[in-house]
């Protein structure tokens, strides 16, 4: 009996095997038949840098299948037409890509556009080396994310992103504190670096966009069709016809009793430095007007950011400080000590939303701004399930 087991034990394993070299010659058949593929990473923008790139390619005529892991993962189709990326139990695998892979085969483009969708170095190699095998690159930023995965140092995260770029390809890149790591670690791949000023895109030709996004995703996506000869202004033409990505948010004017809330959901940021860069893009086009109130929502699994959201309160020039979730103390002990303004703390992970918005809302009169940082998941998110009922105004739209 054990003789047996271990026959149908060898078996099953010599199947498997077979079956997984099937399927990796399958799969990079199908690599082969997509010309040029290109791998966008990076801690943030990266979803509305795949859909900015795709956009600029189909402006020069390319044929482009694009897919992003963002706020709601998308298969975006050549006629720039999209659909949700179905997966099992609702839970994100690097695997997914053989399946995207196949059926971006199936459609004949000239172009696959795939935003990264993994975090640990060892996968982000994986998803390099064997599951798209890009020809560009592209690595927008480097910030202070996912520390615990690819830190503890911004230095580590740069190479760990690194991982991603193509060898004997080209690396697009917006990143310029931490140009020589990546310098580096292009050498290593035989990968030519481009670099690129986000001041080169003029105040003109932002101003195309229906919505607010960066100068940098723009210019990394203007500098991808230049690799693939695509002139700028045909570039420029497709990116504004591009759909946004679902995350792309609304600012939003709420009535209150004693005057008006104006909302500006910054959760997706996730990092400080780009909360503090969407907060400040928002003041700059008159969005957001003081008083400030920044709300974060604290997570048990997320103390390191619960912290980092308490540091930059004097940044988001706030007034009032809201914190939500739990654990709060994480947050509230990170506030510098200087900053003068006054803190609600209205944590537990069970309080009612309801509860929450009218104790902040009781403290406005007249016009102010709500800025919500840190994580939406837990309390964030049934808050802002919560003011789905409320009656709003549409005020500005953004790009996180």
């Amino acid at each position: 009996m054990a003789l047996y087991l271990y026959w149908v034990f060898t078996v099953a394993l010599a199947l498997l095997f077979l079956a997984g070299v099937a399927e990796r010659r399958r799969h990079d058949r199908n690599l082969r038949r997509i010309p040029v593929r290109i791998l966008v990473n990076g801690i943030r923008g990266k979803s509305s840098i795949t859909r900015l790139t795709a956009g600029a390619l189909r402006g020069g005529e390319l044929r482009v299948v694009a897919k992003t892991t963002g706020t709601a993962a998308r298969f975006i189709h050549p006629d720039a037409t999209e659909e949700p990326v179905h997966r099992k139990f609702g839970i994100a695998n690097v695997v997914e890509q053989i399946g995207i892979v196949r059926q971006a085969a199936a459609a004949e483009p000239d172009v696959l556009v795939m935003e990264c969708m993994a975090v640990q170095p060892a996968l982000q190699e994986i998803n390099q080396q064997v599951l798209v095998r890009s020809t560009i690159g592209v690595l927008c930023n480097v910030r202070e994310d996912h520390l615990e995965e690819m830190g503890p140092t911004l230095d580590d995260v740069a190479r760990s992103l690194a991982r991603s770029m193509p060898y004997r390809g080209v690396c697009v890149t917006a990143e310029h504190e931490r140009r020589a790591v990546l310098e580096r670690e292009a050498a290593r791949r035989d990968c030519r670096l481009v670099v690129v000023d986000p001041e080169a895109v003029t105040d003109e030709e932002m101003t195309g966009f229906a919505y607010v996004t960066f100068k940098e995703n723009v210019a990394i996506s203007l500098a991808v069709a230049e690799e693939l000869g695509v002139g700028r202004r045909d570039a420029l033409r497709g990116m504004y016809a591009a759909p946004p990505d679902p995350g792309v948010l609304t600012v939003r004017e709420i009535p209150v009793e004693h005057g008006t809330v104006r909302l500006a959901n910054i959760f997706a940021a996730n990092d400080p430095e780009s909360t503090v860069m969407n907060f400040r893009q928002l003041v700059a086009t008159g969005t957001l007007k003081p008083p400030y109130i920044t709300l974060i929502n604290c997570r048990p699994d997320r103390i390191e950011r619960n912290s980092q959201m308490g540091r930059i309160v004097t940044e988001l020039e706030t007034d009032t400080l809201v914190l939500i979730g739990h654990p709060t103390r994480s947050a509230r002990e990170a506030v510098p000590a200087d900053w003068p303004g006054r803190v609600l703390d209205l944590g537990g992970s069970q309080r009612n939303p309801a509860e929450i918005w009218h104790t902040i809302t009781t403290h406005v009169t007249g016009t102010a701004s709500l800025v919500a940082v840190g994580n939406i998941h837990g309390q964030g998110e049934r808050l802002l399930e919560h003011l789905e009922s409320v009656p709003v105004v549409p005020a500005q739209r953004k790009v996180l």
